[in-house]
């Protein structure tokens, strides 16, 4: 009696345990919320609508790109501004049809990944196309600021016919180069994607009521702050009627702090990008501008006669500028290096764990061999496994795609770049595949895309190989830009692939949109280039608005690896092995330490970037990141909520003002007004001068 009792209180106990269990799944499934809505067929996924949509973002999105990349080359993550504003673009179109009673077919989460896997693949090719590093590298502008390499057969000037020939013939193939293993690093790997499993948690609660509602009130805000920073740029535009005119030179702490670009220059960009890059980046970076501006360059300033000509050009560098840029250098490299082994190491030793786990004679799941999802997963995993499986995209597909592209670049490039031979290029399509599988295995595991990594690695690689007497300056740069679209956009289609399968968006529509994104950017962002470098002539120089600061250091990195350490100033290389070792031991020491104390030690690639550049940019991303911390204090809901909305808002505003600021000097439309600030004797030398 006692047992049998025992048994059912057992079985009664499993039963109200399993109940549980379904209660909370209910609870906390987000599929569940989902389940009575049909999920529409790929083809219905890709709507002419959000193709529209994503052009108009697009656009907008690759002038907030090539603004950021030919200013300091620092780009946050734009994907939950892509998100958003593709919900509030089409929910508004839909509404418009809906009231009209014209509405065919509803506003889905599905349709939603589709624009921001469009807009993210169009401006991704801001980026990866190189118009603020290796691309822009490669003219004159940047040629004439090096002593070394700098005639004709190493210099190619922009032009709109090639740039966009070049990224139509290289922008494809990393697509292709890793569709055939989707599934293995979605399902068998269960790799986390972290940008791209946020982006679909935000996709899928603008889909749900409650978050519908807040979505409006996100955009309101993005719309008011929107606003704001484009009026911002228009008025700051007409105090800009010379050199050092305007709020952007305005003497903050002083004109001794100006000259050594302690300032803030009052930029809406910049303030917004601070309150969504990490507090410890924005941190790093000032701490970067205070150990070079405030104390380095001084000193090696004081050291003018004895480490460098007392003469030298300031832009020369075989003087100061010498060390702020191969400095810079040297931190990125060595931070670049031990990330890329950290990353590779953690991708190997992921995939030997991985094959371990597996049976014996175990064959790499593929994304043509479909396998039924487990019993033991959630409801949600199950449901997004089946549909995720459910449209294949067969391996001929990617293997004819991924051949015939490179046999026809294989062929074009050599024309493009007479620098670039043909047995070049086959050498990088070899090697491409593996480096593309693993920038997007890492990326699966650290959020880290080390694709600018990878194109320094062609760039010292295809450069020595060419030679110094063949070009190889241009040969390295050349071959960083086929590198660089290949990883880079491998990693960005795994991510969308991972977006795609948590909004239940099919695999085909995630890849057709990635391609008619990727094809969009290679028109859209040479067009945009060529508006900024046809409006602004001293676009790429040291001072200017735009002085392209990596476009300098891609082509050093080249000389480097074609010439060797020649071009250094006395004691320069020195600091640069001190510094590439610093750069080293801080990542080292991070890691070591553990996360919790990892976030008071700051980021050498971070510091480095002031190095070059001046710390005034610093200054408004750490504005930024206070006006964040203190709103959490306050509110930390509101702040969560609303933040990433007004940091875009800030971001969009005065990005989108470069479009009508560029026209107006393409017209000849000058500022009327110049705002200069001048010291007391600077002062009375000009009323004497102008009374005389």
């Amino acid at each position: 009696m006692d047992s049998r009792s025992n048994s059912v209180n057992r079985n009664t106990k499993k039963n109200d345990d399993d109940n549980i269990t379904q209660r909370e799944e209910a609870l906390y499934s987000v599929e569940r919320i989902f389940e009575s809505k049909e999920v529409p067929s790929w083809q219905n996924q890709l709507t002419l609508r959000a193709f529209c949509v994503s052009f108009i973002l697009g656009i907008l999105f690759t002038f907030i790109v090539l603004k950021l990349s030919l200013t300091t080359g620092i780009i946050p993550s734009l994907n939950v501004s892509a998100g958003l504003l593709g919900f509030f673009f089409l929910k508004t179109w839909t509404k418009l049809l809906e009231k009209s009673g014209i509405l065919k077919q509803p506003f889905t989460r599905q349709e939603n990944t589709v624009i921001q896997t469009c807009v993210v693949a169009t401006s991704g090719i801001a980026f990866s196309g190189g118009f603020g590093s290796y691309l822009f590298a490669m003219s004159e502008v940047a040629a004439k600021q090096s002593t070394e390499a700098n005639n004709a057969f190493n210099i190619k000037n922009p032009s709109l016919g090639w740039m966009i020939g070049f990224l139509f013939v290289v922008s494809f193939l990393g697509l292709f180069s890793v569709v055939p293993l989707r599934k293995i690093m979605i399902i068998d790997f269960k790799l986390t994607y972290p940008s791209g499993t946020a982006t679909a948690h935000l996709i899928n609660s603008f889909h749900t009521p409650q978050g519908a509602k807040l979505a409006k009130k996100q955009v309101k805000a993005l719309a008011k702050f929107f606003s704001f920073s484009f009026l911002w740029g228009f008025f700051q535009w007409f105090f800009t009627a010379g050199d050092d005119c305007g709020f952007a030179s305005f003497p903050t702490f002083g004109l001794k702090a100006y000259e050594n670009k302690f300032y803030f220059d009052f930029s809406a960009t910049y303030v917004g990008v601070g309150m969504i890059c990490p507090y410890l980046i924005n941190i790093s970076l000032l701490l970067g501008s205070i150990l070079s501006w405030g104390i380095m360059w001084p000193l090696i300033q004081d050291r003018k006669g004895h480490w460098f000509p007392a003469d030298e050009s300031p832009s020369s560098l075989h003087g100061l500028q010498g060390y702020k840029v191969f400095i810079a250098i040297a931190m990125i490299l060595g931070d670049g290096l031990y990330n890329f082994c950290k990353v590779f190491g953690r991708t190997l030793y992921g995939l030997y764990l991985q094959f371990c786990s597996k049976d014996e004679g175990a064959v790499l799941p593929v994304g043509a061999r479909p396998s039924p999802p487990e019993p033991s997963m959630s409801f949600d995993d199950q449901r997004r496994t089946t549909l995720f499986l459910k449209d294949q995209i067969p391996i001929w597909v990617s293997i004819v795609g991924y051949v015939g592209i490179a046999i026809i670049s294989t062929i074009t490039l050599p024309h493009i770049f007479h620098q670039l031979k043909w047995y070049h290029i086959i050498v990088i399509y070899v090697f491409a595949p593996v480096l593309a599988f693993c920038n997007a295995y890492g990326c699966g595991l650290t959020d880290w895309s080390l694709a600018s990594t990878y194109g320094k690695l062609a760039i010292f690689t295809i450069g020595a190989w060419a030679g110094a007497s063949h070009g190889g300056v241009l040969a390295g740069l050349a071959a960083c830009g086929v590198m660089m679209n290949i990883v880079s956009t491998a990693s960005d289609l795994t991510q969308d692939f991972k977006t795609g399968y948590m909004t239940l968006a099919s695999p085909r529509s995630m890849f057709i949109s990635q391609i008619i994104g990727t094809a969009m950017g290679c028109l859209i962002s040479p067009c945009v280039f060529w508006l900024f470098y046809k409006a602004f002539p001293d676009l790429g120089t040291q001072g200017s608005a735009y002085p392209a600061p990596y476009a300098l250091v891609y082509r050093n990195m080249s000389i480097i690896g074609v010439e060797g350490f020649s071009a250094l100033p006395k004691n320069c290389l020195t600091l640069c092995y001190a510094f590439f070792i610093g750069a080293i031991v801080i990542n080292g020491i991070r890691d070591l330490v553990g996360k919790n104390k990892a976030k008071y030690i700051p980021l050498p690639m971070a510091m480095a970037i002031p190095f070059y550049l001046g710390s005034y940019f610093a200054i408004d991303m750490c504005l930024g990141s206070l006006i964040l911390f203190v709103w959490t204090k306050i509110n930390k809901a509101k702040a969560d909520a609303f933040g990433p909305a007004v940091a875009s808002g800030l971001i969009c505003g005065d990005g989108i003002w470069t479009l009508p600021s560029s026209i107006l000097a393409l017209v000849g439309v000058k500022p009327p007004i110049c705002m200069k600030f001048l010291s007391r004797n600077g002062n009375t030398r000009v009323d004497s001068f102008l009374n005389s």
